[in-house]
């Protein structure tokens, strides 16, 4: 086997697939001796391009694919690459790696694709017998096996090119049979292909006849369908009617409501201010029964007064002197002021104490005889004058006074 731990790349392809005449072996000698280094000689043609992983194996006779290699050697590559002329090589088979039986073997140039080349005669490993050693024993005998030989070599380069010629008549008919294998497949492709094609047109008939049967259908439906259009168009445009005059009462209905909400909104402004008025009236309402009330007491006090001022008929000239209370203005309020009533009442019962010289709040009497500004002082100490319109009010209702300043700011 080779020395190398590579296998070579080989195929399952048969003998009868292989190209032997792009390789051709040389110098191949009928035995060889066992013990001793073989020389392989080999020619390259130009149909052939070497590659790396070339080899030449040594096979027995017989055999079947390339992967029954006894032993190999990796094919050198030649030094001049170019394919248009042929190239001799060489390579050295060690004898440690040769067969040792004298069976027949040939060599065989494998490419890198595993398929066969070129393959040489048959050989044989054995010794030399006397079988195989050619005596001559005369001159002329010498001279004819001589002329055979001219003849046999002569006959060789005739059967050389001959070879050449058939290779090449080879290559042009492989490459020829290769069109004639490609027409074939197309045309058989193309028979398929018809056939397929027939298949579909019978198909495409029955679908056509079924589809006119359809049409004519479809042109039955279609001509009920424009019918119903019609009848479809004709209620749209009805309905369109009604919906624009649907539309035109929604409009109206809408500026009627719009009007009805301003009207409520109105109302709610009306009844917001009524309720003002109304709330307002009824504090002036209370205010008044509150005043009232005290004007009663205030008129019983003035009436007892009154009949004590009769029996005081002395002080008349100091009463008339007193200087009149200035009467608050009147129509600021939606009532008017319900103080002025009570601050004149208030004012007439101010000239009767004057009269009989007695503080009416206090019941404090002073002497005939006193100023007028000594019997005033005490009774003011008892009333609150309103800063703006002079009213006079008792010092014990000054929620009253405070109420009827605070009207005064509200103006």
């Amino acid at each position: 086997m080779d020395e190398t731990s590579d296998e070579p790349p080989t195929s399952a392809v048969l003998l009868d697939n292989c190209h032997f005449s792009q390789v051709i072996f040389n110098n191949v000698d009928k035995f060889y001796v066992p013990g001793g280094d073989i020389t392989c000689y080999y020619t390259l043609t130009q149909n052939i391009v070497p590659r790396g992983k070339d080899w030449v194996g040594i096979f027995r006779v017989g055999w079947k694919t390339t992967r029954e290699y006894y032993t190999f050697m990796w094919a050198p590559l030649p030094s001049d690459a170019r394919s248009d002329t042929a190239v001799q090589q060489q390579i050295q088979f060690k004898a440690y790696y040769l067969p040792k039986d004298d069976e027949y073997y040939q060599f065989c140039y494998v490419d890198q694709d595993g398929v066969v080349r070129g393959a040489s005669v048959p050989f044989q490993f054995r010794a030399e017998t006397e079988d195989d050693i050619l005596v001559v024993t005369t001159q002329g005998e010498v001279e004819e096996v001589e002329l055979q030989n001219k003849n046999l070599r002569k006959e060789n380069e005739e059967l050389k090119a001959n070879c050449a010629s058939l290779e090449k008549q080879n290559i042009n008919l492989e490459k020829e049979l290769n069109k004639m294998q490609e027409l074939q497949n197309s045309l058989e492709s193309l028979r398929s292909n018809t056939e397929k094609l027939e298949l579909e047109l019978n198909s495409l008939k029955k679908e056509n006849k079924q589809l006119k049967e359809l049409d004519d259908c479809r042109e039955a439906e279609l001509h009920q369908l424009k019918e119903q259009i019609q009848n479809v168009t004709s209620d749209k445009e009805r309905l369109e009617t009604r919906l624009k005059t649907a539309l035109d009462h929604m409009d109206q209905l809408q500026s009627q409501v719009l009007n009805y909400e301003k009207e409520v909104e109105n109302l709610s402004l009306m009844d917001r201010d009524k309720t003002e008025q109304l709330e307002s009236l009824k504090e002036e309402n209370r205010q008044l029964r509150a005043i009232g009330t005290q004007q009663k007491r205030r008129e019983d006090e003035l009436l007892r007064h009154l009949a004590q001022a009769e029996e005081v008929s002395s002080f008349s000239v100091a009463s008339q002197a007193q200087a009149p209370i200035p009467s608050p203005e009147v129509g600021r309020f939606l009532f008017g002021n319900p103080y002025c009533a009570a601050g004149a009442k208030l004012g007439a019962g101010a000239a009767d104490l004057v009269s009989i010289r007695k503080c009416p709040t206090c019941d404090e009497v002073f002497p005939e005889d006193s100023e007028t500004s000594q019997y005033e002082a005490p009774v003011q100490s008892h009333v609150l004058k309103c800063p703006v319109c002079s009213e006079i009010f008792e010092k014990s209702n000054k929620q009253v006074f405070d109420d009827h300043v605070f009207c005064h700011g509200l103006e």
